[in-house]
């Protein structure tokens, strides 16, 4: 299945650091979630883009992931030539990861 069958997600940058937030639809999916979702998994999606560290956040409460991706925008929104800049098309592309 896809990731977005059970959450969905937003995006934040600063600098060259983009953050991905996943959040489920249903509390109750927010385990199999934190078991699938992992930094690792989310670094090797991103292996093209990212090329620093990925550091994942659980916030439990919420049923939330927030994934914090180092060296992942160019060098930055003034600094790059990509076409997304910002990185805010990170967080649809995460949707279309394939979860167990």
């Amino acid at each position: 299945m896809k990731l977005r069958q059970l959450a969905h997600s937003r995006t934040g940058d600063k600098g060259n650091i983009s953050n991905i937030s996943v959040i489920a639809y249903d509390i109750n999916n927010y385990e199999k979630l934190k078991a699938t979702v992992t930094a690792d998994k989310v670094k090797e999606f991103f292996s093209d883009t990212v090329k620093g560290k990925v550091i994942r956040y659980e916030l439990p409460s919420i049923g939330a992931l927030n994934f914090v991706m180092y060296e992942a925008l160019g060098g930055g929104v003034t600094r790059s030539l990509a076409l997304d800049m910002h990185g805010k098309g990170l967080s649809a592309a995460l949707m279309d990861m394939d979860i167990e």
